[in-house]
């Protein structure tokens, strides 16, 4: 907790840990709207996976560029223009009057949300450099507390019965607690880094860690698009609980990645990715119980095991020799929302043809591929 201490009594961390939150507070309530989206425009669940593959192509399309953007304009001013673009595109899938044009609201939204992300990562990076200090893990954490405010949020549906007006409040929180901090990091620009010449030898040790973002952050994503429907198609449960599964998820997360930074300075990065694996695999074979308390304990298990894979890999990622943090960073997101981008129609085909429940098992598949992927990582740094 000391990690989370120092963001609450210095504005300079907490102004970028909101950010973090503010992201999640868009997606997650975007995600509890997805069973509405769904039923709305009268379209099947492999046509939902294509419509979540745009947000995430959209995200994925962003990356190439993003350190040259942050590097030219300031990664402060970066990520203070992105979010209020953010903030815009997140009401454009809750007015879509059609398929395609939620395709192309999502592509937006999952652009604006890539830049917003790597600026974010990068600025965290910066000031561990610049202070000394290590917060990435409990800023992660403020990204899962937003999803925790999302998730509340969910109880507000049947009173408001309206997403766009819902998603307009969340976008005024947003921005009102941003413009009281953005003076605090406007400013700020990534230091200079003494650069190698380009070559694939200079990432390979991130490789593998790329993988396990892949697959992690591919899980992560699937996670928060199909726990509701899940809770509604397969266990049955009540509209009121169709979003317990995402705060459940959010609220585990957040909790492991406050106490993530310690947990890593005595474990080591290895052993905290393979413990956080084999939570994983237990929260997953509670969720195909389908029973639909003991999937929402599941879902709760799955963000405690995940909360700290990504923060670590970031924070690797923007520590190479040679690299600028803002590549690094990117390189790591670029593998990880990799996931994002082939997880969604997969799981869409694969829903449709089988089952969700076919789904989480492929899920619970890639939470053992991570663990194995523990055993080499552990060889590589020994």
């Amino acid at each position: 907790m000391k990690s989370l201490l120092l963001i609450v009594s210095n504005p300079r961390y907490l102004g970028p840990a909101w950010v973090f939150a503010s992201l999640n507070i868009l997606f997650g309530t975007w995600a509890i709207y997805i069973p509405i989206v769904k039923e709305d425009l009268a379209i099947d669940k492999s046509q939902l996976g294509m419509a979540i593959f745009f947000l995430s192509l959209g995200v994925f399309t962003i990356f190439p560029v993003a350190a040259k953007i942050i590097n030219r304009v300031g990664v402060g001013k970066t990520m203070g223009l992105s979010l209020f673009v953010l903030c815009f595109t997140a009401l454009l899938p809750l007015l879509a009057p059609n398929l395609y044009a939620l395709m192309g609201a999502l592509f937006l939204f999952g652009a604006s949300s890539g830049i917003t992300d790597i600026s974010m990562n990068t600025l965290v990076t910066e000031l561990e450099k610049e202070d000394r200090t290590k917060f990435m893990s409990a800023a992660h954490g403020f990204f899962s507390l937003g999803g925790v405010l999302a998730g509340l949020g969910s109880f507000f549906i049947l009173k408001l019965n309206n997403p766009t007006l819902h998603m307009l409040l969340a976008v005024l929180l947003v921005i009102g607690v941003n413009f009281l901090f953005m003076k605090r990091y406007y400013h700020l620009k990534a230091a200079p880094v003494e650069k190698e010449p380009f070559s694939l030898k200079l990432f390979k040790p991130l490789l593998l860690l790329g993988v396990v973002s892949f697959v992690s952050m591919g899980s992560e994503g699937a996670i928060v698009d199909w726990s509701g429907l899940y809770l509604k198609e397969i266990s049955m449960a009540p509209e009121t609980l169709w979003g317990l599964g995402f705060l459940a998820f959010s609220t585990m997360m957040t909790l492991g990645r406050f106490l993530g930074d310690a947990v890593s300075t005595k474990l080591g990065s290895v052993k905290i990715v393979a413990l956080g694996a084999l939570v994983a695999i237990v929260g997953y074979a509670m969720v195909l119980t389908t029973t639909t308390y003991m999937a929402i304990a599941g879902f709760a298990l799955c963000g405690l095991g995940f909360s700290v894979m990504v923060p670590e890999l970031f924070r690797i990622g923007g520590n190479v020799k040679g690299v600028a943090s803002s590549q690094g960073v990117s390189f790591i997101a670029g593998m990880g929302y990799s996931g994002f981008l082939f997880a969604p129609p997969l799981l869409g085909y694969v829903a449709k043809n089988w089952s969700l429940v076919s789904c989480f098992w492929i899920m619970l598949c890639c939470a053992i591929l991570v663990l194995g992927a523990t055993y080499f990582m552990g060889r590589r740094r020994t």
